[in-house]
């Protein structure tokens, strides 16, 4: 099993930025994707970043040029860089992984994007 702790979610406002971590209990060198989903009331989760093993990214197209995922496998670590925030970004953001087949979430972060 893989456990994953997300951070750095709070209270913001428009045009600020956030850096979210999250903390996996496992190794993820072995682990080819780690992602960032969100979820707002009354809304589906949806991607907002994934990191591929060999450092390749892909973003959702509503948060292109303003947000990085990184991750550090010598400390099992993901982050989220997230700028010019939006109030649409007011969500709760997971970190994500698949490992043997198997989906794991963290228990998520809350972000909102409020003057």
């Amino acid at each position: 099993q893989v456990q994953l702790v997300e951070s750095g979610g709070g209270l913001v406002q428009p045009g600020g930025s956030l850096r979210l971590s999250c903390a996996a209990s496992e190794s993820i060198s072995s682990i080819s994707a780690m992602a960032w989903y969100r979820q707002a009331p009354g809304e589906e989760r949806s991607m907002v970043a994934a990191i591929f093993r060999g450092g390749s990214t892909n973003y959702a197209d509503s948060m292109k040029g303003r947000c990085t995922i990184s991750r550090d496998d010598a400390k099992n670590m993901v982050y989220l860089e997230m700028n010019s925030l939006k109030p649409e970004d007011t969500a709760v953001y997971y970190c994500n992984c698949v490992f043997k087949m198997r989906a794991y979430w963290g228990q998520g972060t809350q972000v909102t994007v409020s003057s």
